[in-house]
């Protein structure tokens, strides 16, 4: 095992595991047995992995932050003779990096006129380890053992196994990160992250600068690098995204969930959990109205939510509504939709619900089931679900199995899933038709008896990807038929 110099240094880490990656994908053979000793993947961060446990650490962002800490500790030491007291070195950082990645994350507001310092995914590890520990009782190290002790030798079992265990969703990834290594993304800088993304559009990262600069205005932003765009966190949750989406565009995403597209303001698609975006050629275009709708995302998703109002008592029923869901043109067996580099095979789309009675699988840590699972590469699915229908004093209600979201946000649910044959879906995205968006007209003719109301939905979004979250039309189209 090797020993780290007493100044080591993270840029020479990553030649050499660069160095190595480069020697195995020529064919050397030993370098090829060092990454196949830590992974089945001839990857960058499989090598970093391979770099890292030759110094004797469990990851590359374990050896990463030893290396941190000591060059921190060197230089602690050497201003403390100085005569500058080395205790509050680091404390402003400590807070700023609290919380949660992409989540409530709390920092306080830098000088003004000062961009706030831009974050990797590098923090998503310890917030993951958290988040592990506060679920399961156990922590990452803990659970690191139990992995090498099941003895499981490829990804796809590693995950069944955990989700078995009850760990799923970025806890899950975590563990699987652990054990065949880091996505190359989680385990670059800030900086190497946006200069990829502007490698190519050199004249769009003033845009970038220039929304970076406006944040001090707002209040408490955290900004945090990922592989395809740069987040804008607030004190409750992501606000907006900055994307170069092209080589001659950047869309500026906006959180605004009340707003609908108009003006300067388009419908937004796969911008993280943006639903509008603002497209800017140049930093010229990020003029006053841009900055009054980033101070609104700001404001709006800066609040606390308003309450759930009480429950009430049904109205009275109408009667049955007959819906047939169609889809068409779905995306395969096997996608890589997310930005944390995890690829899914034999995926699977099923209605979401509570009906016992129909060929179901069940959803690990969901209440509900995958109901009438279809193979994402079938040539379309379909299913038929009756909904009652009542009128209330705000207009249509809808409820029964199938329905679920709350009085204003009625909904059907589909849920994309891997299905590994133990007779689950490993859920990881969902889809929602809303039924409150359907013309109340069409409601009072499905309801004629011989009727039903059709839903037609495209099952492969604009990236080759399954349709997720709210969809909207021409992806989703809602028609009235006879029965």
């Amino acid at each position: 095992m090797s020993q780290l110099p007493g100044r080591p240094d993270v840029d020479q880490l990553r030649r050499q595991a660069r160095e190595l990656h480069r020697a195995a994908v020529g064919g050397d053979p030993g370098a090829v047995g060092r990454l196949r000793e830590v992974s089945g993947k001839i990857t960058l961060s499989a090598a970093q992995l391979a770099i890292a446990r030759d110094y004797g650490f469990p990851s590359w962002p374990r050896l990463k932050a030893e290396v941190e800490r000591r060059r921190t500790d060197t230089g602690q030491q050497a201003q403390a003779g100085d005569g500058t007291p080395a205790g509050n070195h680091g404390q402003a950082d400590d807070e700023a990096h609290a919380g949660a990645p992409g989540g409530a994350a709390s920092q306080a507001a830098p000088a003004e006129g000062v961009a706030p310092p831009v974050k990797s995914w590098e923090e998503m590890r310890d917030w993951a380890a958290r988040l592990l520990l506060a679920r399961t009782g156990t922590d990452a190290q803990a659970w690191n053992r139990r992995v090498a002790d099941s003895g499981l030798a490829d990804e796809q079992a590693l995950r069944s196994w955990l989700a078995g265990q009850g760990v799923t969703g970025y806890s899950q990834a975590l563990l699987v990160w652990e054990r065949f290594g880091y996505p190359d993304f989680l385990t670059a800088g800030a900086d190497e992250l946006i200069d990829a993304q502007y490698a190519d559009r050199p004249r769009l990262r003033p845009v970038l600068d220039a929304v970076l600069a406006a944040l001090p205005a707002l209040g408490p932003v955290t900004v945090q690098a990922r592989k395809t765009l740069v987040s804008l966190v607030g004190p409750r949750r992501t606000f907006a995204v900055v994307q170069a989406t092209t080589k001659n565009r950047a869309d500026l995403g906006l959180r605004l969930d009340n707003e609908k597209p108009g003006g300067r303001l388009l419908a937004a698609r796969d911008i993280g959990a943006a639903n509008l975006r603002i497209p800017l050629t140049g930093p010229g275009d990020f003029d006053e109205e841009v900055l009054g709708w980033l101070r609104r995302a700001y404001e709006e998703n800066a609040a606390p939510p308003p309450p759930r109002r009480a429950a009430r008592r049904p109205a009275p029923a109408l009667g049955l509504l007959t819906v047939v869901i169609e889809g068409y043109d779905l995306p395969g067996r096997s996608c890589n939709p997310g930005p944390d580099g995890i690829g899914y095979r034999n995926v699977h789309v099923a209605l979401g619900g509570k009906s016992k009675d129909r060929p179901a699988l069940v959803v690990p840590g969901k209440p509900g089931l995958a109901i009438e699972p279809v193979p994402g590469d079938a040539e379309s699915a379909r299913w038929e679900v009756p909904i009652t229908v009542r009128r209330g004093p705000d207009g249509f209600d809808f409820t029964g199995p199938f329905v679920g979201g709350a009085r204003d946000d009625r909904s059907l649910g589909l849920a994309w899933g891997e299905v590994p044959g133990d007779g689950t879906l490993r859920l990881f995205r969902g889809a929602k038709l809303r039924l409150v968006d359907v013309d109340p007209a069409l409601i009072e003719e499905a309801l004629r008896p011989g009727h039903r109301l059709v839903a037609r939905i495209r099952l492969t979004d604009p990236r080759g990807n399954p349709v997720c979250a709210r969809v909207h039309p021409p992806a989703l189209t809602w028609s009235v038929q006879p029965g």
